[in-house]
């Protein structure tokens, strides 16, 4: 939508059109921030890349960042008449409903004489000519539309009950494109021999950790959720995508809790003598309860080797340094992910290296564009994915309109990827 508002706007004269598999268009909109729509983030332009963004080429993600902010962002939905608000750095529409993000978009395809059409899916893009020929199949049925010039933007494979199945890469790939393999990210994490499946639906503030192969890979801490399969929440989804892609290159996936992420090791041991010290008559399950969610004590002194009955008088200093490192220090072995279903976006996609930042133009084929969570580029939560989806859309649909304002369209042969 993004795209072809952007394209309509700058070539008045273009014939500008929407191909949707959907019964409606934006239905994935609807779904972003809780119903919100977090919009962007007032951290994201072109210096945040390492700490926002992951992919094989972030210098990429930062020449397009340069290009369209957070700042043009808030220019192009204010252009829109969305007022939006701040809670800390993320950005949401005013009334705090997406409804009224994707309502605003409409209203300006509508006004933009953008042809809107859905239901069908598209099968087949291929260049013929000096352009491309579309096959859209719908009811059983193949029709073949003609276009100077086609802007991919068919998201990856996360939550494909809204739409992104996957198709696009099929896409890309018969156009020439190469892929980074594609796996679920922003998603929830299995856990072999989970001690903690009886405390499901406990909520703690922990740090979390992602190790491959015993290396640290990312961490981030904030509330963890625990699950009768795993860990959710989301310092588990800033960190999701790590384990998966060991899961997929066949290493070691584990994950590293902090369940008490405000202490350091040795602060944490001095609050477990200290609490012996005022709670001699307590058992060790009682004294704890002051500490952590109940549920979640049983699975904590069971890794730590204490029985939950023991008084807290019978335990030595030693026993509650390992306790205080236990705490500190809890190692999961990651079993699975949950599936693209479950996930809020993809890690992987179209190599970037095949894809022009400044234009979103495909080094492949020329008059093609690729935009949004079809290329390997993830963000984390807050914003980053719905800022990337504006910003490769935009760029893309102005490059688009500029070539076809232009007269130069899309052809046939091939090009080299790396020129």
């Amino acid at each position: 939508m993004a795209a072809a508002v952007t394209a309509a706007r700058n070539d008045r004269q273009a014939k500008v059109w929407i191909l949707e598999q959907k019964e409606k268009i934006g239905k994935k909109i609807l779904a972003t921030g809780n119903g919100r729509c977090n919009l962007t983030n007032c951290q994201i332009d072109g210096s945040c890349v390492e700490k926002g963004y992951r992919g094989e080429d972030l210098p990429f993600v930062k020449k397009v960042l340069e290009r369209f902010g957070y700042l043009e962002t808030l220019e192009f939905f204010e252009s829109l008449g969305l007022v939006t608000k701040s809670r800390g750095d993320y950005v949401y529409p005013r009334s705090d409903q997406a409804s009224s993000v994707l309502e605003l978009l409409e209203l300006e395809l509508k006004r933009l004489g953008v042809e809107v059409y859905c239901g069908g899916k598209v099968t087949a893009v291929t260049p013929e000519g000096r352009g491309f020929g579309v096959t859209v199949s719908e009811h059983q049925k193949n029709q073949k539309r003609k276009a100077d010039q086609v802007i991919l933007a068919c998201g990856g494979r996360a939550a494909y009950a809204l739409g992104s199945d996957g198709s696009g890469y099929d896409l890309a790939k018969s156009l020439g494109h190469h892929m980074t393999p594609v796996v679920p990210a922003l998603v929830q994490l299995k856990v072999k021999n989970h001690p903690f499946a009886r405390a499901s639906g406990v909520r703690t503030e922990a740090r979390v950790t992602a190790l491959v192969d015993g290396t640290e890979a990312a961490s981030d801490t904030g509330e963890l959720q625990i699950t009768a399969y795993g860990i959710s929440g989301i310092p588990v989804f800033q960190i999701s995508r790590f384990p998966a892609y060991a899961l997929y290159q066949k290493k070691r996936a584990e994950v590293a809790l902090d369940l008490l992420p405000e202490y350091t090791e040795e602060e944490a041991a001095e609050l477990f003598v200290k609490l012996a010290g005022q709670r001699a008559f307590c058992t060790i399950g009682e004294c704890l309860s002051g500490v952590f969610p109940r549920k979640l004590i049983p699975g904590i002194l069971e890794l730590s080797r204490i029985g939950i009955g023991r008084k807290m008088e019978a335990l030595n200093e030693r026993s509650l340094l390992a306790l205080a490192g236990k705490c500190k220090n809890i190692i999961l072995t990651i079993s699975d992910t949950n599936g693209f279903e479950n996930a809020q976006v993809c890690a992987g996609g179209v190599r970037t290296k095949e894809v022009c930042p400044e234009t979103m133009e495909s080094r492949c084929v020329r008059g093609l564009y690729l935009a949004g969570e079809l290329l390997d580029v993830d963000g984390i939560c807050g914003g980053y994915n719905l800022q990337w989806a504006w910003a490769t859309g935009c760029i893309a649909g102005k490059a688009a309109a500029a070539a076809k304002s232009e007269g130069r369209n899309g052809r046939t042969e091939k090009r080299n990827p790396k020129t």
